[in-house]
């Protein structure tokens, strides 16, 4: 009789944590040396924009290893059977593979899954650094020994707990093997953390270069925000298809199942706090409740394509958004596209990943307007402290 695995093994945890560090030392070298001579402010916003960048292909990266169902190919964490790398754990792969060669546990899915920490680990020790200098730079600064700060130490502050919360439910995910809830809640974890990171290097890109941020409507600002809320929730609704494996319920376009209005079960689809492919009573889950998770989103979709084509619009029209208002377009179009191609084509793979990649992809270029942008004071509805100051000053002349 087989001994069962424990989910949590923290023996190889020093050995992942120095990795990581020795995978942020490759960026860090080459800001120092694209960088070398230029202010403090400037590195601190090019490795801002570079973690933004790398964060951006983790959650690639993390889209790939859930879509090839290597979520478990190594089912302990955060090493693989106890070990740092899955080399180590060859004789435990060997056998579970040998066993069930179709299983959740190959050498190939260890790999992926494990490359994965390795990039998480990586992304938040430079994350760590990024708040370490934000705080040094701001200490400095309150002694009268350098330039003023350029980002709030607590951006990065929270940058850093969120970074910590992503790792929970990192590890949940594994521990929890594929909880419908927990994995989608991870991928919006991805999401959030994008959008931080993307305020924060706006705000340190307007320092360097001495800028601020332009002038829109009130009608645009309040566009982008629903804009951003409803990407997260499309976000969420995708992650929900994607981890319940619904994707190819619906093989046809515009119609499922050759109905404008297939049989569903939303009661079941969305019974949130239950294993995959079950029922909260321990049932699995009825073709009529997948159904239902992929028509949902679907008709988000339509929702979701009319609201940021008309922003994509508008910000075109703004003239200062225009540039975020072209990368909207065609993010738009890459969506559409990708999204078909997972329904007609059987959910090739990168086409999947892609879809992925241009959602999270649209959730940072709404954050980058919305960094980029304020509503002129003028247009700003007076609050009672401003009306009741301005009466003051009347009244005092």
């Amino acid at each position: 009789m087989a001994h069962p695995i424990p989910a949590y093994d923290l023996a190889p945890v020093w050995e992942l944590l120095a990795f990581g560090a020795l995978l942020a030392v490759v960026p860090l070298a080459w800001i120092a040396w694209r960088h070398r001579g230029s202010t403090e402010a400037r590195r601190l916003q090019a490795l801002t924009v570079l973690t933004l960048f790398l964060t951006f292909d983790l959650v690639l990266f993390g889209a790939f290893t859930r879509l090839t169902d290597s979520g478990l190919g190594c089912p302990d964490w955060p090493g693989c059977y106890g070990q740092s790398n899955p080399v180590q754990a060859n004789p435990q792969i060997s056998a579970a593979q040998s066993a069930l060669p179709s299983g959740p546990v190959t050498h190939a899915k260890a790999w992926i899954e494990m490359v994965h920490r390795y990039l998480a680990t990586g992304v938040g020790a430079l994350i760590v650094l990024l708040t370490v200098a934000a705080w040094w730079q701001w200490r400095r600064w309150r002694k009268g020994r350098g330039e003023a700060p350029s980002i709030s130490r607590w951006w990065v502050t929270a940058t850093l707990a969120w970074v910590c919360v992503q790792g929970a439910f990192g590890a949940l995910t594994v521990t929890m093997r594929l909880f419908p809830a927990i994995v989608t809640l991870h991928l919006l974890g991805g999401a959030v953390l994008l959008a931080l990171l993307c305020v924060q290097a706006v705000q340190q890109t307007f320092r360097v270069h001495a800028t601020a941020p332009a002038p829109v409507a009130q009608g645009l600002r309040t566009g982008l925000v629903f804009g951003v809320l409803l990407v997260l929730l499309q976000l969420l609704l995708g992650g929900w298809v994607s981890t319940n494996y619904a994707v190819l319920v619906c093989s046809t376009f515009p119609q499922c199942q050759g109905s404008w209005w297939p049989p569903m079960a939303f009661g079941e689809g969305f019974q949130l706090w239950r294993g995959l492919g079950l029922l909260a009573d321990g049932s699995h889950i009825s073709f009529e409740g997948l159904t239902a998770i992929h028509y949902v989103h679907r008709l988000a979709a339509y929702v979701v394509l009319a609201v940021l084509g008309w922003l994509a619009w508008r910000m075109g029209r703004s003239g200062s958004l225009a540039l975020q208002g072209r990368w909207l377009a065609g993010l738009l179009l890459l969506q559409f596209l990708t999204g078909l191609s997972n329904v007609v084509l059987g959910w090739p793979l990168v086409a999947a990943v892609m879809h992925t990649g241009g959602a999270a992809a649209l959730l940072v270029v709404l954050v980058w307007a919305l960094a980029a942008t304020k509503v002129p004071e003028t247009l700003q509805k007076p609050t009672p402290a401003t009306f009741a100051i301005s009466s003051s000053s009347g009244a005092s002349a």
